[in-house]
């Protein structure tokens, strides 16, 4: 079993790790290669020791805790895994950090994950560039902590298992959590860390219908790195190939409000579920463009009403 590092004084092991140091100037000179390596482990065994007494025992009792205090610590920022690594003080500390992310419900974003959502336009935080970013990079995109986790974690890892395409699994968790957000990680997780995931994900919002939003197209509120199903039902066939850079501007202009009620989505209730869609002045069939002149922001309440009314008018 491996060495649990022991926090203490830290002036006192920064003057035994230095001596320690010191006491290795005469082992260089020996042509035992095992005994050099043998007199540097207590020397790895005070660094780590070193690094998780940088956070107090009774501010963070575990390198899960220290992990966590110091991603809270600096929300937003780029932290390393080396950094990581050094105020855990253990060798596992990537298992703690997804224990953190998937099991208690913290939004800590990989690079890798940061990158591909990057690429279809889903990561946008003013500090951070995502094509600077390694893959043992971290960073915590919100400081709320999510306590359905847990059992999200166990559904993706059922669908995961399943036999199915990357967009068909994607879609059936977002499915299973509809009104609720979901993480980019989650979602790279079920779709067994495929790279096309996020390019699948933005599919099924703009080529497939379902009203997969984040904070980039339709929901503000939502954290970077976040996704939401909004309601289990897909936009008319006419409506589905709006590009996301129109839709943004669309719902920008419209302050996020329906046009006809105002609804917006600070009044969205479990009773209400409804969310914005986006509506052709002069209807798609009729030779209507997807362009920002033509197109106004509408509930779905509002929306399906002027469809009906539409219908009732081109029956008679």
């Amino acid at each position: 079993m491996p060495r649990r590092s022991k926090p203490g004084n830290l002036e006192s092991l920064r003057l035994e790790l230095v001596k320690l140091l010191k006491n290795f100037r005469r082992e260089l000179t020996s042509p035992d290669l095992r005994r050099k390596v043998r007199s540097l482990v207590p020397a790895f065994h005070l660094l780590r020791d070193l690094g998780c007494s940088l956070i107090p025992k009774e501010t963070a009792a575990s390198a899960r805790d220290r992990i966590l205090y110091y991603l809270r610590k600096y929300p937003g920022t780029v932290i390393s895994g080396d950094e990581l690594m050094v105020v855990s003080g253990i060798a596992e500390w990537p298992r703690r950090l997804r224990e953190l992310r998937v099991e208690f419900g913290w939004a800590i974003v990989s690079g890798i994950t940061a990158k591909e959502m990057a690429a279809e336009g889903e990561f946008s935080i003013r500090s951070v560039t995502p094509s600077k970013l390694r893959p043992d990079d971290y960073v915590l995109v919100s400081s709320v902590q999510d306590r359905d986790a847990a059992h999200r974690w166990n559904l993706a890892n059922e669908i995961r298992g399943k036999t199915a395409s990357v967009r068909d699994k994607i879609l059936e968790f977002l499915r299973k959590n509809a009104g609720k957000s979901v993480s980019g990680e989650e979602l790279r997780y079920v779709a067994n860390d495929r790279t096309e995931w996020a390019r699948r994900t933005r599919e099924l919002r703009t080529e497939f219908g379902w009203p997969i939003l984040t904070k980039a197209t339709g929901r503000p509120d939502l954290d970077v790195g976040s996704y939401v199903l909004a309601q289990d039902r897909q936009s008319p066939a006419h409506d589905r190939r709006i590009p996301d850079s129109v839709r943004r501007t669309v719902l920008i202009k419209s302050n996020y409000r329906c046009s006809n009620c105002q609804w917006h989505h600070a009044l969205s209730n479990p009773s209400d579920p409804r969310h914005l869609e986006l509506h052709h002045v002069q209807q798609h069939a009729h030779g209507g463009k997807n362009t920002p002149e033509n197109l106004i922001v509408l509930c779905t309440a509002c929306h399906d009403e002027i469809h009906r009314q539409s219908h009732k008018r081109n029956k008679r």
